[in-house]
C-alpha cells in the first residue's frame, strides 16, 4: 500500500511527464536535521510557458485526484522558477539557466539524489 507522500509524488511526475518536463530530480532530505521538507522534486521547462504550464500541471493533478492543495506557491510572476509547497513535497521547476545558477541538487547534495530518466 502506497503512503500519502508516494502518491504525492507519483502524481507531481506523471504531472511533470504529462507537460513534457525534463531532468526531474528527486532529492530525499529526511535525513537532514536542518531540511526545510522531507523530499525535493526538481524539474525544467524550456520556456516560461512551459513552466508556468508543468507547475499548473502539477497543482490541478494532485487537486483532481488526490484532494490536495498545495500551502503556498510562488513564482508565476517571471515563471523562472516556481515553486510549489505541499509541506513534506517541494516541487521546484525551473527554466534550465535558473535552476543552473541555483544549483539546488549541490546545495543539498548530503540528501539522496534520485535522477529519472526523460522519456524521450
Amino acid at each position: 500500500m502506497q503512503t500519502t507522500e508516494t502518491k504525492k509524488l507519483n502524481e507531481i511526475i506523471e504531472a511533470i511527464t504529462d507537460r513534457k518536463g525534463k531532468k526531474i530530480s528527486l532529492l530525499n532530505l529526511e535525513k537532514i536535521e536542518t531540511a526545510p521538507t522531507n523530499s525535493f522534486v526538481i524539474c525544467q521547462g524550456n520556456s516560461t510557458s512551459q513552466v508556468s504550464s508543468i507547475a499548473d500541471s502539477i497543482r490541478e493533478r494532485l487537486q483532481k485526484n488526490l484532494d490536495i492543495k498545495p500551502y503556498n506557491y510562488d513564482g508565476y510572476k517571471n515563471s523562472q522558477w516556481i515553486i510549489i509547497d505541499y509541506g513534506e513535497i517541494m516541487v521546484h521547476v525551473f527554466l534550465p539557466e535558473y535552476r543552473e545558477f541555483y544549483n539546488l541538487e549541490d546545495l543539498w547534495n548530503d540528501a539522496k539524489i534520485t535522477n529519472l530518466p526523460d522519456l524521450d
